[in-house]
């Protein structure tokens, strides 16, 4: 059976703006979320899920992400599934997901602006993603998610972005939701700054882009994709 670890930020606060972040739970209707279309799509193709966060328990949800325009119908499969619900509030902590990392086949991160504060610095999280890089074994990361890339290096010290092509949210996109200088950075510049062959398309439509065993999508749009191409680089 393929077991498949997501690891959810557990920063709550977005810059100094006073406003709350976490994980992007829902988006944009009728597109497809960050987490819950990932988990089911993971889900459907049989994968054992284990969900892990810096502090454990249950992770922040963005607030924004779980009201109107941003519900979509993922939510009545999630608000009946509770098991996913236990899944979600009683999430491992990274140390443990690091020492059993040997157990998983793949690894995901969701997006929401929580992971530039958390993941993108957690020595923890960079020594997970080294484990996984030098095993062979699949990454994957949406919109926000491909911040845990900008300082993961190989065993070597060498940046896994360097010479890769990959994507995330994109400097327009910051803009466009009006948070550019609330970010501690931007990602896009940040990716490209570590040597990324980066690429992004129009705002909010769908893109995937696949590099070996690295796999990362535009915006939350590119989820489901995302989420699509990481199952078929384990099985495959």
């Amino acid at each position: 059976q393929m077991q498949v670890l997501i690891v959810l930020t557990s920063h709550d606060r977005l810059g100094n703006t006073g406003d709350k972040t976490g994980y992007w739970l829902w988006n944009f209707s009728p597109q497809l979320e960050e987490f819950c279309a990932p988990y089911y799509v993971f889900k459907d193709a049989g994968a054992k899920i284990t969900v892990a966060s810096p502090k454990g328990g249950q992770p922040p949800v963005d607030p924004k992400s779980e009201v109107e325009p941003f519900l979509t119908a993922y939510t009545q499969r999630f608000a009946q599934d509770e098991e996913a619900k236990k899944v979600v509030a009683e999430t491992i902590r990274l140390e443990q997901a690091l020492d059993a990392c040997a157990s998983y086949d793949a690894l995901f991160f969701p997006g929401g602006h929580g992971p530039l504060w958390d993941l993108a610095d957690s020595s923890v999280n960079l020594k997970l993603i080294q484990s996984f890089w030098t095993a062979q074994k699949p990454i994957g990361a949406v919109c926000h998610g491909p911040a845990v890339l900008v300082k993961a290096v190989a065993a070597d010290g060498t940046p896994i972005v360097k010479g890769k092509r990959v994507t995330g949210f994109t400097n327009a996109e910051e803009q466009a939701v009006g948070l550019a200088k609330e970010v501690p950075w931007l990602l896009e510049e940040a990716l490209k700054n570590k040597g990324a062959d980066f690429s992004g398309i129009q705002d909010w439509a769908p893109h995937v882009v696949c590099h070996g065993k690295l796999i990362t999508g535009q915006n939350p749009a590119s989820s489901e994709q995302t989420a699509k191409e990481l199952v078929r680089a384990v099985t495959c």
